[in-house]
Order: C-alpha cells, then structure tokens, then sequence
C-alpha cells in the first residue's frame, strides 16, 4: 500500500517504507562475504598441462559426432611462472565472455559468474561479460544484458538464477547451433560460458564442436541439486565428486526434515514422509538421511539392487535351478519393509517418525519400470508414427486406456507380441485410477517420465496403510505402554498393577509393555481377564482396562511433504559459495588457456580445501547413448549412488541404529541452519567427508 490509503503518519509511514524494503543483515553480510580461492589464482599468470594418464570408455557416436573435441585429455590450471612475452599479451588481453544459466536454478550460480567476472576484469578491465535472459532461449533470440560489478555484487553469495534468470530450451538441431554462433559472433564473444547440468553440458559439447572453427571457445558448468553429475575415469579415479547447488539443497531440506523430526516426537503422533528431489539418482536422499538421521530412508538404487534370497533358497529346495522373480524389490515387498520397522517403534511407543523417498523411487521398482518402459514406446511411436502429439489426440485416461486396451487386443499391433499384452492391461487397471493417470502424464521435453507429477509418496503410503490394518486385525500393531506409567494408571484406580499385568501383557516386566495379541478389542480384552480369572463375565469392563486398551491402539497417521524446489532456490552453503566461485575462476583460466569443449571442474573436492585442483574435464569423453523420445541420443552420462561407496556402505551399517526400535531416545541429528562461515558449518557434503575415508592410506 505504497499509496497510505489507511492514513498512517506521514513519519511513522516513511520509517515503515525504510523498514520493508531494507536488506536484511543476513543478505548484506552474505554480499560482504569473500568465498576462499584457491592458492592458484592468486598467481599473476597460469597454463594448462594435459593430464593424459586419465582415460575414459571410448563411444564411437561421440568419436563421430564431436571430432573436433573428442580428444581433448584432461587438463589443469598450474602456475606459470615464467610465460613468454606473447603469453603474457594473450593472456591478459580484453575479452568479450557470454554466460547463460540452463535448466533448473541450483544454489551458487551467482557465484559462478562473480568468480569469472572478477578474473576476467583482474587481468583486462575493458573485458566485457554478457548475461543472456532466460537462458537458452536469450542465446537464441539475442537478448541479453552486460553484466556489470554493481549487478554481481547485488548478487555475490546469494541463491536463485535471478539475476540473468534461466530457461530449458535446448538447441539440438544444426540451425539453433548457427543461430547461436551469429549471435555470439555478433557480440564478439572470445567465449561462451554454459552453466547447467547433463544436459545442458551434452548442449555444450555440440556447441564446442559447431564453433570451434570460428574461434569461439565454450566451457561447460557442472551444475544439480541431483548431485548426478559425477566424473569418474574408466579405472574409478573420481575428478568430479559431485556438482556445485548438491550441499546446499542437501542442507535445506535436511533443515527441514530435522524440523519434521523435532515436531514428530513432540505430539508423537505422525509419520512425516518426505519426498525430495531426485528423478534419477538418491544422492539427495542419502545426503539429508546422513544429515538427520531419520528413521527411514530408501535409496532406489538398492531397491533395484535387491534380491530377495527366501526365494532364491525356496527355488533352490524345490529342485529350480533360479527364481527370477526374485530379482528386484516389488511394491508389495516394500510396504512390508516399511511396515515392519513402524511396528517396531511402535512397540516401544514412538507411533511416530520420519521417512525420505527419492522423488523417482519407482524407477527403481521392477514392476513399475516395466509399465513406464513399455508406455514411453507407446507413446513414442504413436507420435512418430502419426506425426502428431498422443496426449492432444487422448487427452483423457479413460480415452488413454481405451487405446491400451484395443493395443492389448491386437487391434493396433500386427506384431506376434504386441508391446501392451492383456496381462499388462489387467495389472495395470488394478492400479489406482491417480496412478494410472500418472504413468500416463505428458512426458518432458527429454522424453522422460515426470515423477514429480505423481504423488509416489501416496501410493507407498497408500499400500503401507493397508497393510498395517492386517496387522493391526492380528493384534500386531499396537503401541507400546511406559510400564511406569501403567503402574501408575493402576494405582490411582486403586488396582494391583502387579496382579493384573501377566493377563494383559505379553511382557508384562518390560520397560514398555505391549498388550497380547489376542486382545483386538473391548470384547477380547473383557475375554482375557475373565479367563485369567480376574474379572467375572458378568461383570463391566473397569474402566480404567478401557483406557490401557485405547492407550494400546495403533492408529497410523501421516504428513507428506515434497521437497525439491524449495531447496533450488535456498542461498548456497560455505561449501557452494567457494566451490561454485572457484569453478567461475577455473573457467576463465581454462579460456584464457584455450579450452574448449571442457566442463570446469575441481579434482580434489572430497579432500580439503588446500588440496583443491582446477582442471578441465572434456565432455565429449563423458557421453553415451541413451533413449530419448523413443529413439538414441548422444548425452552425458548420469551418475546413481554408489552402492559399494564408503557413504552407503557407512549408511547401511548405521541406519538400524536411526530405527531406534528399543527403549532408547531418538537418534535424530540437527544439522542447522544454512550459513556462510566454516567455523559454524562443514566444509564438505557428508558422503564425500566419508568416502573420501577410503583414499586415505
């Protein structure tokens, strides 16, 4: 109310207006704040030395499509200390630098441009860098804006992608490229800086190639809260522990499950069930559950990993060589893990807790994979083969099942096998109508399947319900009573607690005591007593038996909770704010070098900060072929946990512990809140803090 429509004080209303629009101390601290540089950078000049003993896998698409950058070898920014006259002249010459954010927002972009911003003019201040809006799209359309010192110390620390904003547009085609090239030439770019994530750095490799005779270099930026953008050579040296927005959004979220945590065990009445962000990978999972210590955690990885060896010993009794089936965890199996470890605590009365699940955990699941495997080819020929878009010609699901259906029947397939069979049909009908809705929902622009529009939390949460009501009719889910606090109950009503125990309790001298199986009910709980002969069958149910029976009821009640871009856009940690501002620096000595084709990366980041490396990893050497839209494209390479990596492996063995299914407190940890001081946070990611353990000899 700009306006003072309510007539405050002209005085009163000017210091009000002073008041909101002022900084907050935190923000003008965090500008204020100068993220540590590597040793290397405060050298007068570098170069590049080729580390050739690092090899990767050969793909020959990529030998095919990217020749002009496919054997460029790994490389590090050392200290030159004695360039010649000519080096000196390059080095330091002025240079026009474009940059552009591409995909989601990721905590430390800012920094990213402020470290190459101030390189760039340390060494030339008639260097200009140009910002394009919207991100790849303002490459294309040629709008953009010169990023100036006042623009990046506006932004210095702090998070989101706002200052030149971002965008998903992919140039993928031979047109887009030299729509690229025109604008970058008209702007007299010496070099194109792309900041983003697989994708965005596969865009990079094909742009490096499509510019490399014009002179024009391009150097990628390893950029996800995913956390999936790992380097490992072929023989597992990691050059690329993860990339910069990873820690942040980790920390984020954990700030908030640890809230969760602290609300859970003070009314001790809810499950919290936090889903976060990950379609591909669990690294955010693994990372915030080694942050909080919850009590649950899944990581789909292991889940696609699992094989169930009761079966496998069963087929093996039954003279069967293997039992397939008993590869891969299954829907149904996991509510019964899920349920087994809630009726634990319950027992012990915590009829509460906290649970994370990665974002794409049904990517994990065979069951489930096998149905989206099958629609994304559905839906990928129809398109193809029609020419037009499947979700504009069945916008509706009864429309969407009608054409499965008619496929099933062999009216639309005149193949022998037809991709969607009658038993496909039938499991998939069984599924809940939102579910089906989902697996059915508008792929990305990738081609992928967007986990984020299904309530995966729900459908886990639906079948652990269900489950725990069997339980529950069985009289084995009950919560368990403080035996001190029956005693207690017991004497104020004037009863022997002692007496009364052996008839209620299948343990009656635990420290938390659980009520006999067979008491489901008023009616069977009257039943036990009158034959432990403690009550006559004509007499009313006590009173206070009533309450002991209702203090035993289990009843499962949940909070869901999404976490994902929330954390995309928190303010970076002390971590990000100098890995991502030492990755800025890394680019301009890898262009003032003249790299190309290279994604900026630290070597050495698990380690301490005084053993960090610039170097420059080819992208080119990163890819493989991989379906997209129905068909192969060249892209970079994800990275999923590694379930042989110190982090899980320490993950594994502890997690029991976080269950805290005993008559112990809680074990959830507080990792606090975000700041931008090492003194006051880590200087790493858990997992690289712990799998760096194992280089230590």
């Amino acid at each position: 109310m700009k306006d003072n429509t309510l007539n405050i004080p002209s005085d009163v209303w000017a210091q009000a207006l002073k008041t909101m629009n002022e900084d907050s101390r935190e923000t003008l601290a965090r500008r204020r704040f100068s993220p540590e540089k590597i040793d290397i950078f405060n050298a007068s000049h570098t170069s590049l030395e080729a580390l050739n003993e690092y090899r990767f896998l050969k793909n020959t698409e990529a030998e095919r499509m990217l020749p002009g950058i496919i054997n460029n070898p790994v490389q590090q920014v050392i200290i030159d200390s004695n360039p010649d006259e000519h080096a000196t002249v390059q080095f330091s010459k002025p240079r026009h630098i474009g940059v552009v954010f591409s995909g989601g927002p990721a905590p430390g972009g800012h920094n990213v441009i402020a470290g190459l911003f101030d390189e760039m003019k340390r060494f030339n201040s008639a260097s200009k860098m140009f910002g394009f809006i919207k991100g790849p799209e303002g490459l294309l359309e040629n709008r953009y804006i010169e990023i100036t010192a006042g623009l990046v110390d506006t932004h210095r620390n702090m998070g989101g992608f706002n200052m030149i904003k971002t965008g998903r547009t992919k140039i993928d085609s031979g047109s887009k490229m030299e729509l690229a090239l025109t604008v970058c030439k008209g702007l007299k770019l010496d070099a194109l800086v792309i900041i983003g994530g697989d994708d965005s750095n596969t865009n990079a490799a094909f742009l490096a190639q499509h510019f490399k005779s014009s002179g024009i270099k391009v150097i990628g930026i390893p950029k996800t809260i995913d956390g999936d953008i790992q380097v490992k050579t072929e023989n597992g040296k990691v050059l690329c522990a993860t990339s910069f927005g990873f820690h942040s959004a980790a920390r984020a979220f954990a700030q908030n499950i640890s809230n969760l945590a602290n609300d859970c065990s003070s009314d001790i009445k809810y499950w919290h069930v936090c889903k976060v962000m990950g379609r591909v990978a669990s690294h955010l999972t693994l990372e915030t559950a080694l942050q909080t210590h919850v009590n649950i955690a899944l990581i789909g990885e292991e889940l696609a990993d699992y094989v169930d060896q009761d079966r496998m010993t069963k087929a093996r009794e039954q003279g069967e060589q293997i039992d397939y089936n008993a590869y891969g965890m299954t829907l149904r199996h996991l509510s019964r893990v899920i349920c087994d470890i809630i009726v634990r605590r319950a027992a012990f009365g915590k009829n509460y807790g906290v649970m994370i699940i990665p974002e794409g955990i049904l990517e994990f699941i065979n069951e489930i994979q096998v149905f989206i495997t099958k629609l994304n080819k559905i839906i990928a020929d129809y398109n193809r083969i029609h020419d037009v878009d499947f979700h504009r010609t069945f916008p509706t699901l009864n429309d969407k099942l009608d054409y499965l259906r008619r496929i099933s029947q062999g009216m639309m397939d005149k193949g022998r096998f037809p991709i969607w069979n009658i038993r496909d049909d039938e499991l998939f009908n069984q599924l809940p109508r939102f579910f089906r809705e989902g697996l059915l929902v508008e792929r990305d622009l990738h081609g992928n399947f967007q986990f984020s529009q299904v309530k995966t939390e729900k459908i886990i949460m639906d079948m652990v319900k269900e489950y725990l009501d069997v339980l529950r009719e069985r009289g084995l889910y009950k919560v368990g009573i403080l035996r001190d606090e029956y005693v207690s109950l017991m004497d104020d009503a004037g009863m022997d607690p002692d007496l009364f125990a052996p008839a209620l309790f299948k343990n009656p001298q635990d420290k938390y005591v659980l009520l006999k199986p067979d008491i489901i009910s008023l009616k069977t709980l009257k039943s036990s007593l009158v034959n432990a002969d403690m009550l006559d069958s004509e007499e009313e149910t006590p009173q206070i038996f009533i309450n002991i029976f209702k203090k035993s009821q289990a009843e499962f009640k949940t909070q869901t909770h999404f976490y994902g871009y929330d954390g995309r856009g928190t303010d970076p940690t002390y971590f990000d704010c100098c890995y991502a501002y030492n990755l800025g620096l890394t680019a301009f000595h890898l262009i003032a070098g003249g790299a190309t084709g290279q994604m900026a990366a630290i070597l050495n980041l698990e380690k301490e900060f005084d053993q960090w490396q610039p170097a420059g990893i080819p992208i080119a050497r990163l890819m493989h072929l991989e379906e997209r839209k129905g068909r192969l494209e060249l892209v970079m390479e994800k990275s999923i946990v590694d379930l042989e990596s110190n982090a899980f492996k320490v993950f594994q063995a502890i997690r029991e512990d976080w269950v805290a299914a005993c008559a112990c407190p809680d074990r959830f940890r507080n990792p606090g809140a975000i700041g931008f001081s090492k003194e006051m946070e880590e200087d790493r990611p858990l997992t690289l803090r712990l799998n760096v353990l194992q280089t230590q000899e």
